[in-house]
């Protein structure tokens, strides 16, 4: 070896140190790296400690919101399963059900012998979806072509067929099925048609009698509303569960619950009599050309009512039954038909007989030197003159009446008048049905304290004056008027309605000497044209002035307005039935504008026909009017 080689450090200095460095804990640590390893060991002990904590934190958290969670899932339930339980398991009902009412049918009316009156019957109601209806200007034309509709009606349902939001609305309510097959045939979609309750009358001169109901089947008017109650039955139901596709399931769940049907009503109305009472009745009204006229046929014990007709003309021109009833809702004066409670007052009271005789003249002046000064003059012309109390009511005067009348106090009078029944309501208690007119007799001014003696300064309807009449027929007693004689339930049980009210009012000797004056009213003086041939009639005739809305008696031109009317019964002797007619306004420039010549004409005809229906016969004996006028009646007028 070279002296110039360069020197090495042995290999096993070099191993050591390498052993030295990979050895931590071999080498020698200075101050520098002693407190440095001191505050990293510190920090790291700090750390650890802030970590622990937040875990703690959120752990406390974490269990608090659970707790609060579930908390509110218990208050849920609990509020589900107590204070909302009804209402959830309601709509839980409604989701998986479908109920249906079941319409019961309303009661029918019937005639005295049963003949149907007014009866249900099955229509069609229309109806469409609009949001299932593809062009609604289209369909709307369509149906107005099949229903008659008018313009403005047509527009108003194409209106109401754009109407997305709504999902049903009415085309037409009951329907005749044959127009409802009509509609189907058209396939107009949206459209459909479902099954209805109608109502309809055998004769429609029975709709002021029987009145109507509305769409719904309830009551409005007459008969309809007065039983409403009795007429209409109690809906069934059915209760079913469905799928999810409104298909019916079986379940124990399903419910059926039968409809009751309403109760039908006996009338005492005779169908045959009604519908000719009617058609006579309307003939003499077209035939005066007047506003209206009425019709009340009443059986004398019992006082049933066997017809009641009203006519009425309309704004065109024409005639027909109105829908309310005159006979009961309308008052009029009662003109010289009120003679006949004047002159029974003062006979029952013992002023006066039928041969009592009084000093008439043909006018007279009352209330003389006052603001109440008024002549009166008598429904004929004529001298003065004595006249007996029966000549007095055949001729129907005035100022006789009023002489008559005079024996007894106002105030007696007016307690007469309403033991006749004025004043008050009739136990008919027909919807609408008024009392009338009376004063007190100390609220009498003027001419009123004398013109009550003939029919005038009190007012009363048709029903209330055949009822007063009636007292003289029924021997004095008064009875009230009835419409309805039974009720039947829907088992088909009868009850019948309770009797007509009675009260006495005259004896039956005063009633019996008021037959014998009227049977001469008919006889011999104002009311022949009421006359039967072979049967006996009695009766008085009314010939009154209708007040105008200017507080008088005569129109702004001068003119009057008349209402005539009579009111008798048959036969005479033995009184089986009471009958008033009236006409309201006939031509005041016709012959026939008074009652012995508008209504007495048509009572005969009545008669007739009650005698030919009603198989009525006379007494043995009775022979009708016979003979000339008697020499003590003087000459007729």
């Amino acid at each position: 070896m070279s002296d110039t080689a360069p020197l090495r450090r042995p290999r096993a200095t070099e191993s050591a140190r390498s052993r030295a460095s990979r050895n931590p804990q071999s080498r020698t640590m200075n101050m520098g790296d002693f407190f440095g390893a001191i505050s990293s060991y510190g920090v790291t002990k700090m750390t650890d400690n802030i970590h622990a904590g937040d875990m703690r934190k959120r752990i406390s958290a974490m269990f608090m919101v659970i707790f609060l969670v579930l908390s509110l899932v218990y208050l849920r339930v609990f509020v589900l399963q107590t204070v909302k339980a009804s209402e959830y398991r309601e709509i839980s009902v409604n989701q998986r059900t479908r109920s249906r009412d079941i319409p019961a049918e309303r009661g029918s009316i019937y005639d005295r012998d049963g003949a149907e009156l007014a009866i249900p019957i099955p229509t069609r109601t229309i109806f469409a979806d609009p949001r299932e209806v593809t062009d609604p200007i289209t369909t709307a034309r369509a149906l107005s072509m099949v229903l008659q509709l008018t313009p403005e009606a047509e527009n108003e349902l194409a209106m109401r067929l754009q109407n997305k939001s709504s999902s049903f609305t009415y085309v037409v309510r009951q329907v005749d099925s044959a127009i409802a097959q009509a509609v189907a045939d058209l396939k107009l979609p949206g459209v459909s048609s479902y099954r209805e309750n109608g109502r309809a009358l055998t004769t429609e001169g029975l709709r002021p009698i029987v009145g109507r109901t509305d769409l719904d089947g309830v009551g409005i008017g007459g008969i309809e509303l007065q039983y409403n109650d009795v007429l209409t039955g109690v809906n069934g139901k059915l209760n079913r569960e469905v799928n999810s596709r409104g298909q019916s399931i079986a379940s124990a769940d399903t419910e059926y619950v039968a409809p009751v049907n309403g109760g039908d009503l006996v009338t005492t109305i005779h169908r045959a009599l009604q519908f000719q009472v009617d058609g006579i009745l309307q003939q003499q009204v077209e035939r005066l050309m007047a506003r209206s006229g009425t019709a009340v046929v009443m059986h004398t014990q019992t006082g049933e009512i066997y017809a009641m007709s009203n006519v009425r003309r309309n704004d065109d021109g024409t005639y027909g039954n109105v829908a309310g009833n005159i006979s009961a809702v309308e008052a009029h004066e009662p003109g010289s038909v009120a003679k006949v409670f004047s002159v029974a007052a003062a006979i029952e009271e013992g002023k006066v007989t039928p041969e009592s005789s009084f000093i008439v003249p043909g006018r007279q002046t009352f209330n003389q030197g006052t603001q109440w000064e008024q002549e009166i003059k008598d429904a004929y012309p004529h001298k003065t003159e004595p006249m007996s109390v029966r000549k007095i009511l055949v001729d129907s005067s005035n100022l006789g009446t009023i002489q008559i009348s005079q024996t007894l106090s106002a105030e007696r009078n007016r307690q007469w008048l309403a033991a006749f029944g004025f004043g008050e309501k009739t136990s008919l208690q027909f919807p609408g049905e008024t009392k009338g007119l009376l004063k007190l007799a100390r609220d009498w001014e003027g001419t009123e304290k004398f013109t009550y003696a003939y029919g005038y300064g009190y007012a009363s309807t048709a029903v209330q004056l055949v009822s007063a009449v009636n007292v003289v027929a029924n021997d004095g007693v008064y009875i009230g008027p009835k419409l309805v004689s039974a009720t039947v339930n829907d088992a088909g049980v009868s009850t019948p309605t309770p009797d007509a009210p009675t009260r006495r009012v005259l004896s039956s000797a005063t009633a019996a000497t008021m037959r014998s004056l009227m049977t001469d009213v008919v006889c011999y003086g104002t009311a022949q044209l009421a006359k039967m041939p072979g049967l006996s009639v009695a009766g008085k005739t009314g010939t009154g002035y209708i007040r105008q809305d200017n507080g008088t008696y005569l129109k702004d031109d001068g003119s009057r307005a008349y209402f005539a009317s009579f009111v008798g019964f048959l036969p005479a002797n033995k009184p089986q039935f009471t009958v008033l007619v009236s006409i309201d306004e006939p031509d005041p420039g016709s012959r026939d504008r008074f009652g012995g010549t508008a209504a007495a004409p048509v009572f005969a005809r009545i008669g007739q026909v009650i005698v030919n229906e009603l198989s009525l016969r006379p007494e043995p004996g009775d022979t009708g009017c016979v003979g000339s006028r008697p020499a003590e009646l003087g000459p007729g007028h």
